[in-house]
């Protein structure tokens, strides 16, 4: 496909049965019914799961109504730099290796009746929440590094992500900033899904929530006196809800999609690109995190079985997939602003088809993320302090240096 990237790869080892080597789900040897209500039980726990990271962001939202204006006014007014935003979005979930936690606080923080977060603000964040969550994969990819071949293969597949990333915010950004393109298309198709922008509807699943988060604010009454440290539990505690949630539903999820997904991903080698794409799409979806769906493309690819053209378009399809969380986090707030929570889930969704129609869409710009991550991983190889030189630099040291410099500034 792309004759320069060929030579790149080392020879393949001779395919055998991938199915085969993939261990059976726990449970197949055992008798249906068990299996059934070890099936059931799954999809119970994942529900639960699903409404405990709800009710999360629902309290998240609460929290930052009860802070007040003047409190958040200082608290992000970094942020009115869309450049800072960029950086802080990037930290954020390298942070806490998600960007579903990353972009589900920014919605709930978005959509808080006190305004805690101005929504052109929040826009650039998303996009520094999209490139933060590459560094997982690339982080994976350092677990080949012992065996030369393997680790070029695997670290080529990791970076793709990171440059497609990079190279889709240096396009949107700008035209963000100039034009507010992505918001005003966030913001007309926010009225053709919940109406008039700004009216404060209300469905049962949010009254329920409401109940949900009481107790969490009942709690911090009884334990500060003022109303800011009742809000920083309250956000705290929310925030530590939505990060645990997230955890135990991608760990519930992943019991049950592994091993599917995996047969999935080696069936997709001989697919043609949108199928390719549809099925990172319909992966993450499932397993609701990108950063699974790429780091499974990892040691496949380390192992030959998975080359560095055909992994690309799984990996744009994981970045769409991964957008589904934070329009589920808009689903748990109301208010005056609630609104405002859907629009930057819309944002988030369509910076990424966007950023897909603009980099693979157009041949020429198509080869460059591929071309960069080639050559970085055989400079990696030959140089393995470079590969860890650029994971923490770019990930941490970089941005974590230039939210000081800007706060001296």
């Amino acid at each position: 496909m792309i004759s320069e990237l060929e030579g790149h790869r080392d020879r393949a080892p001779a395919r055998e049965s991938v199915v085969a080597r993939i261990p059976l789900p726990a449970g197949a040897a055992k008798g249906g019914g068990r299996e059934h209500l070890e099936t059931v039980a799954r999809i119970l726990l994942t529900l639960l799961l699903l409404f405990v990271f709800l009710a999360g962001v629902n309290g998240l939202s609460a929290g930052f109504k009860m802070l007040g204006k003047d409190v958040l006014g200082g608290f992000f007014a970094a942020t009115a730099n869309p450049f800072m935003g960029l950086v802080v979005g990037i930290l954020a979930t390298t942070l806490v290796q998600s960007s579903s936690v990353t972009t589900s606080m920014i919605v709930a923080m978005v959509a808080a009746p006190e305004n805690a977060l101005p929504l052109a603000n929040a826009v650039p964040m998303i996009m520094g929440a999209n490139i933060g969550t590459t560094v997982t994969n690339t982080l994976a990819s350092l677990a080949h590094m012992g065996r030369r071949h393997e680790f070029r293969r695997a670290f080529a597949v990791a970076t793709c992500h990171d440059f497609f990333n990079f190279l889709a915010v240096a396009v949107l950004l700008p035209v963000e900033v100039a034009t507010g393109l992505l918001q005003r298309g966030a913001s007309l198709a926010k009225d053709l899904v919940i109406g008039l922008g700004g009216i404060d509807y209300e469905s049962p699943l949010k009254s329920i929530l409401k109940t949900a988060v009481a107790p969490a604010q009942t709690l911090a009454e009884w334990m500060f006196a003022t109303t800011t440290a009742q809000a920083m539990l309250l956000i705290g505690l929310s925030g530590a809800t939505i990060f645990v949630a997230l955890l135990l539903l991608v760990r519930s999820l992943k019991s049950v999609m592994r091993t599917r997904a995996e047969i999935y991903v080696t069936r997709a080698l001989n697919t043609s690109t949108p199928v390719a794409i549809l099925l990172g799409v319909l992966i993450t979806v499932s397993v609701q995190s990108s950063s699974i769906t790429t780091s499974l493309l990892v040691p496949l690819a380390g192992a030959g079985l998975l080359t560095l053209e055909r992994a690309f378009p799984i990996t744009l399809g994981a970045n769409v997939g991964t957008t589904i969380t934070a329009l589920l986090a808009s689903m748990a707030v109301s208010g005056p602003n609630a609104a405002a929570g859907v629009t930057i889930a819309l944002v988030h969704l369509f910076f990424n088809l966007i950023g897909i129609a603009l980099v693979y869409g157009v041949p020429g710009a198509r080869t460059l993320p591929l071309r960069a991550a080639a050559r970085l991983a055989d400079t990696a190889v030959e140089s393995r302090r470079l590969a860890f030189l650029y994971v923490l630099g770019l990930f941490y040291g970089l941005p974590a240096l230039l939210i000081f410099v800007f706060r001296l500034l």
